[in-house]
């Protein structure tokens, strides 16, 4: 047996991040483009925008800054609080991930 888990978290009942929301935003940092990382995560554009603009009204930060395209085209790039915030969610979900094997170990010990 294994134990799992899933991890988000809300404001006002409403969810902030998750693991699917953290990953979006690492590609968008990975990719320098919401609609690069929207195919990277194989979703539509529409979808990603919609979930980047909902963390920014949760949380009442900006997560993402876009460039408009033009001549030398656009991007986008995390803002130094979304880094903030993908660095605070990566050591939670370490710590989560100790309880819980140590918490599995404790309560189904190997026979």
């Amino acid at each position: 047996m294994q134990p799992r888990y899933n991890l988000w978290l809300e404001v006002d009942g409403q969810v902030v991040l998750s693991l699917w929301r953290v990953e979006l935003l690492r590609a968008v940092a990975a990719t320098g483009s919401i609609s690069a990382a929207a195919e990277q995560l194989d979703v539509p554009y529409r979808t990603a925008w919609h979930k980047i603009h909902e963390m920014e009204m949760r949380l009442g930060e900006k997560l993402v800054e876009t460039q408009v395209g033009g001549r030398h085209g656009g991007g986008a790039r995390l803002t130094a609080t979304a880094e903030r915030h993908l660095a605070r969610f990566d050591r939670l979900a370490e710590d989560m991930e100790r309880f819980v094997a140590d918490s599995f170990d404790a309560n189904f010990p190997l026979s």
